[in-house]
């Protein structure tokens, strides 16, 4: 499969894309750094303020608005002039070295792989349910800011999460609007002929054909995976349908195709990441198919292939309960990863089970997803002092030898991205 070297617009045509100035105001919608930085939303208030106050998403207005309007504004020197600016703007941030660069160069640092089930970038692009997504997203804009070279991966959900409205009873009604992609701001990923970015990933006796996606986020990059491919059986293509719906198993199968997949997608496109944070144990299969990675290019065991990539995993641990934690029966677990095991990491289905379990030897305990990032990375973190006591209890059980106060898990006590949280008046004063 030849490497994707371009994206395109967008998997709709629109009518105005001949016009003069599309192109530029396309560049800017389809960046999501108009996120935190309001320099633009004239420019879109402009175009159609209504359908900007209702959807503050810039590629719904530019997909919407006719070519008249476009015309005239693009017509107008001020206007031409705005526009102008913020594309130097961009380009110059883009091209100026960042923090990273200004206080790590020369770094053997040259990629972060960033694996999450959610990001809360913008109201735009919802794909989002709650602190997860928050930190999630605010993670890739600072690191936008500051020139870290991370990418995330994801999975673009048709539905997403619920939207609660209450009724006039006062009970509470869930809705799920659907995600048309041709509305949101992201692109199809192709490859350099034009054909779109499809991976396939076999389940127990079908294959699921994933399509890739990137989101624009300032200067890093979000790719995302979606399984709604018209190649897919209809019950396989809503795998993605959902953020946190459905049972166990939908539950299963959306993070193995965001675990393995995920990390099949960055070698697709000719990635290799000196390191691999997982954010949450909802992505801790990207342990063992970049374990499996390692076996195909070096020849060298499964046991030998954990034990060196180990230590370029990271895993972020958010839960404070065990009761927080994924988990599957091992029977869940042997139809839809027995195969893998035997076949592909070359091990028996019980050291695969052993990974997610605390006590090896109990054949009725059930897999437990945050064992395997614990056990699968080189280092695992809370995220504030006390989350990083709270889960050195939690997962006090998988050390029996150790004082409490030694158990390897540390804290990085989240922040969040000031800018996306300002207002237009704050960035103005």
């Amino acid at each position: 499969m030849s490497k994707p070297t371009r994206t395109s617009r967008s998997n709709y045509s629109s009518p105005s894309e001949e016009v003069d100035g599309f192109n530029s105001l396309a560049e800017l919608a389809l960046d999501l750094r108009w996120s935190w930085n309001h320099a633009a939303d004239e420019i879109w208030q402009q175009l159609d303020p209504v359908l900007w106050e209702l959807t503050h998403n810039p590629w719904i207005v530019l997909q919407s608005v006719g070519r008249n309007q476009i015309e005239r504004l693009s017509a107008d020197p001020i206007f031409r002039k705005h526009v102008d600016e913020l594309i130097q703007a961009k380009t110059r941030v883009a091209a100026a070295p960042g923090w990273f660069q200004q206080n790590h160069s020369p770094s053997p640092l040259t990629c972060v792989a960033y694996f999450s089930m959610e990001y809360m970038l913008s109201e735009a692009l919802p794909i989002y349910s709650g602190g997860l997504g928050n930190v999630a997203g605010d993670q890739l804009k600072s690191a936008s800011d500051l020139g870290v070279p991370v990418i995330g991966v994801g999975l673009l959900y048709q539905q997403g999460y619920f939207r609660q409205v209450i009724d006039r009873d006062g009970a509470q009604q869930a809705l799920y609007p659907y995600n048309d992609p041709g509305q949101l701001p992201i692109t199809p990923l192709r490859q350099a002929d034009g054909e779109w970015l499809r991976l396939e990933i076999a389940l127990p006796g079908y294959s699921v054909w994933l399509r890739a996606w990137q989101v624009q986020v300032g200067r890093v990059k979000l790719y995302l995976l979606d399984s709604n491919d018209a190649a897919n059986y209809p019950a396989h293509r809503g795998i993605t349908s959902e953020l946190y719906g459905g049972g166990p198993e939908l539950r299963l199968k959306q993070e193995l195709l965001l675990g393995i997949g995920g990390w099949r997608l960055l070698r697709a496109l000719g990635l290799q990441p000196e390191v691999c944070h997982l954010n949450e144990g909802h992505a801790a299969f990207a342990v063992l198919e970049r374990a499996l990675s390692f076996m195909v290019e070096t020849g060298q065991p499964f046991e030998v292939a954990l034990a060196v990539t180990r230590a370029g995993n990271l895993f972020t641990t958010h839960t404070a309960v065990a009761a927080g934690f994924d988990r599957f029966e091992p029977a869940l677990i042997q139809q839809y990863l027995g195969g893998y095991a035997g076949q592909k990491l070359g091990i028996p289905l019980h050291d695969l089970l052993a990974l997610g379990r605390q006590n090896p030897e109990d054949s009725s305990e059930s897999f437990n997803m945050a064992y395997l990032a614990i056990r699968g990375s080189g280092a695992v973190n809370g995220v504030s002092r006390l989350h990083g006591r709270v889960s050195r209890q939690l997962f006090g059980p998988l050390f029996p030898q150790w004082p409490q106060a030694d158990v390897p898990v540390g804290h990085v006590t989240n922040g969040v991205h000031v800018p996306s949280w300002d207002s237009a008046g704050v960035d103005d004063l």
